[in-house]
């Protein structure tokens, strides 16, 4: 079994031996009759109550009582509290106000409060006094990685005797343990192991200041669940709502895992290969909250579980993996709250009074910041929180917006579900400042509606008259007249197409006859073909915008009469020479020129043509 780490206590020891001997005599006119510690180990976060019976056995009335924690011990301190009432027979209690103090003759190993009793204590009169104290961080995993399979085991350590500036007649410490096995305890005189409970005492007749160094080494599997950082923003809307987002970076503070992560072993036996693990997360929401959502970078997560009724809504959130020590994960949980519920008015001004701290059950904060962004408009603003905050106020822009929203923003490290108390933004604000968004949304649309109106009724369209107009039209005119002529030369191309196919029906036939029809019947639609061309082609010239396009179909007709004469002269020589029956060979050889002349023409024509069409 492995040994757990070194006291760090020991050496505080010795000082408060000295301290001891150096305390001032005013502190002997206070005695502790009874001391009863029990301190809370089911959970990461520690709570140790301590209830005291104090009598003053001096001639003077006290006003205070000096409360002592080692350094080591006070800087995971917190919270604490004080409640104390006068009487031999414990009645109602009032809470006490404390706060740090350095008395004289002390080792700076120590740190002090006070707790300020509310009336002073007199000679021989008894106090009862319950000193609630939570620490963080004090319980720390040993050893500090275990496997998937491995239970997380944890060492805490303290003082199994009653560390005061005063004498003790008698005293008594119960420890309350999460269950499972302890590996080792620190073992004294009238110690007791019963169950998942450790006893310590009675110890009686102890001097100002005792101490004797005590560890637990045992297990503990409940969520270690620590969050970096949550950012609470509370939005307050007057139209009747509150609404709640929170952002969350959380991570498993216990023991890393150590080795691979076997998901086949951790679904087949979950509370076996993942005993050290935590799956959910339990958030208590106001009773009338709604519109609930969970989330991440991701999306929706599903895995959440709602319960709601009449006093409380309670919200389970799974994470998309179980998280193991080491492992951190990231959400975002949102639920409005109804505004009646939460906002009150009090002198002429308006305040919030709603919780500090996270919903989530038994959750560690090291660093929290809550976010109160109240309605544009919002003036005289105050804030009152039962402890201290680091405070200041920024502006947020949202739609609508024209100066913006106030936003307060409190910051504090370390919260725990203690720090989960009423706390109270005080504002003014005039209800007529409501009326500015829906103001400004009719306007927008009236403006918009008028727009429309004026744009329908309005002769956008532009003067018969003026130059821009006339040039549009003899454009149009011209583009018109081109696709005319595009028309008429496709058809010629075509015309010359039928003539070339009749030479290939020469070529296989030999029917002289029928290449001569065929050639006079494409005489005849070409000249039917100049003539529709003509006129189109004075018009095009006459007009002052086909300056552009003019010299190309000027350029196009020269090139289609020289195909056609050619395409002409091919057909003629190859009609002449079938009817002198010469040889195929002879045939192309006194055509091969015209066939070159003919074929660079079409190319001519044909890329004259989509230049035009182009244009």
């Amino acid at each position: 079994m492995a040994t757990p780490p070194p006291l760090r206590l020991v050496a505080a020891l010795l000082l408060l031996l000295i301290a001891s001997a150096s305390a001032p005599t005013a502190r002997a006119d206070l005695v502790v009759t009874r001391a009863d510690r029990k301190v809370d180990l089911t959970s990461h976060i520690v709570r140790v109550l301590s209830s005291l019976k104090v009598e003053n056995s001096g001639p003077e009335a006290i006003s205070q009582f000096l409360l002592a924690f080692p350094n080591v011990q006070a800087k995971n301190l917190a919270a604490i509290r004080a409640f104390g009432t006068e009487g031999k027979v414990k009645g109602p209690s009032t809470v006490l106000p404390i706060e740090v103090v350095q008395p004289s003759g002390v080792p700076p190993e120590l740190t002090f409060f006070s707790a300020s009793l509310s009336k002073p204590l007199e000679k021989g009169k008894t106090l009862h006094l319950d000193v609630l104290t939570v620490f963080t961080h004090s319980v720390q995993p040993f050893p500090e990685e275990i496997t998937q399979a491995e239970s997380q085991l944890v060492v805490y350590q303290d003082s199994a005797q009653y560390l005061s500036p005063y004498p003790v007649k008698i005293q008594t410490l119960s420890i309350r343990l999460p269950g499972g096995r302890v590996e080792s305890y620190t073992k004294y005189p009238n110690t007791k192991l019963a169950d998942s409970e450790l006893k310590y005492g009675p110890y009686e007749d102890l001097p100002p200041f005792s101490y004797s160094p005590m560890v637990v080494h045992y297990e503990n599997n409940n969520p270690f669940a620590v969050a970096k950082e949550v950012i609470r923003e509370i939005e307050i809307s007057h139209w009747g709502n509150v609404q709640i987002t929170e952002h969350y970076n959380i991570a498993h503070g216990g023991a890393k895992l150590k080795g691979e992560f076997s998901r086949i072993d951790y679904q087949s036996r979950p509370y076996i290969r993942g005993v050290s693990s935590f799956r959910h997360l339990i958030a208590r929401l106001p009773p009338r909250a709604h519109s609930i959502y969970y989330r991440d970078e991701i999306g929706n997560i599903s895995t959440s579980h709602l319960w709601s009724d009449s006093k409380k809504t309670q919200l389970e959130v799974e994470p998309r993996f179980p998280l193991f020590g080491g492992w951190q994960t990231t959400f975002t949980i949102g639920y409005g709250l109804p505004l009646q519920d939460f906002v009150f008015n009090s002198d002429g001004k308006r305040f919030l009074n709603i919780t500090f701290g996270s919903p989530v059950e038994e959750i560690l904060i090291e660093k929290l910041i809550v976010k109160v962004i109240l309605p544009e408009g919002s003036k005289d603003i105050d804030v009152s929180v039962p402890f201290p905050t680091k405070q200041g106020q920024e502006v947020k822009y949202s739609h609508l917006d024209i100066a913006g929203r106030p936003v307060v923003v409190l910051e504090k490290p370390d919260v725990i579900p203690e720090h989960n108390l009423y706390f109270q933004v005080y504002y003014r604000f005039n209800n007529i400042s409501l009326l500015r968004e829906p103001m400004m949304l009719i306007t927008g649309f009236f403006l918009l509606f008028m727009a429309c109106i004026v744009y329908m009724r309005t002769d956008m369209s532009i003067s018969k008259n003026s130059p821009s107009y006339l040039a549009k039209v003899q454009w149009d005119e011209v583009q018109s007249i081109i696709q005319q002529i595009q028309a008429i030369f496709d058809q010629c191309l075509a015309a010359h197409d039928n003539l070339e196919s009749s030479l290939h029906n020469l070529s296989r036939s030999g029917d002289v006859k029928s290449c001569k029809v065929a050639r006079k019947a494409a005489d005849a639609q070409l000249k039917e073909l100049a003539k529709e061309l003509k006129p189109l082609l004075t018009s095009l010239q006459s007009s002052p915008q086909s300056y552009q396009i003019w010299p190309k179909v000027e350029e196009l007709v020269a090139k289609e009469r020289e195909l056609q004469d050619k395409l002409m002269t091919k057909h003629s020589t190859v009609v002449d020479s079938f009817e002198k029956k010469l040889r195929g060979q002879d045939v192309e050889n006194r055509i091969a020129a015209q066939q070159q002349k003919v074929a660079a023409l079409r190319q001519e024509v044909e890329s004259l043509l989509e230049y035009i069409s182009e244009i």
